[in-house]
């Protein structure tokens, strides 16, 4: 069985395809609670809460499916070049929406809600950095 399951897992030396793979499968969660409910979206932007509408979280849940999308392929395809740079851009966008939201647009305050993507857009994009001719061998 746990062979079966090992099986699943992207065969990749090294650590950040399966940091890829949590990630994509944390932000399918997040997609998913974004199309049932706006409590866990209007706490990320609990400085004004009142424009996070279902059509805003749904937008936001298609733009996080999407993210999740790219980055499952990036565990799986890690040495790929393209998909390598269009996974660390996904992080790049988050980091700059949820930066832009702390500090130019202030629509959200130092939270968890808001915390937690910077911290795994900070951290994926220095790994993906610093590992790039690791993993992208040219």
């Amino acid at each position: 069985m746990a062979d079966r399951i090992l099986a699943l897992l992207p065969q990749s030396e090294g650590w950040l395809a399966y940091w890829q793979l949590v990630v994509a499968a944390t932000a399918v969660f997040n997609s998913l609670q974004n199309f049932v409910t706006l409590k866990l979206t209007r706490r990320i932007y609990n400085k004004n809460p009142q424009p996070v509408t279902p059509l805003q979280a749904r937008t936001f849940a298609v733009w996080t499916l999407t993210s999740a999308v790219v980055r499952a392929y990036a565990a799986y395809n890690i040495t790929n070049k393209v998909i390598y740079d269009m996974a660390f851009f996904t992080y790049l966008i988050a980091f700059g929406h949820f930066s832009s939201e702390l500090l130019i647009f202030r629509t959200a305050s130092i939270n968890p809600g808001v915390i937690s993507p910077v911290i795994v857009s900070t951290t994926s994009l220095a790994w993906m950095f610093l590992q790039y001719d690791f993993y992208v061998r040219s």
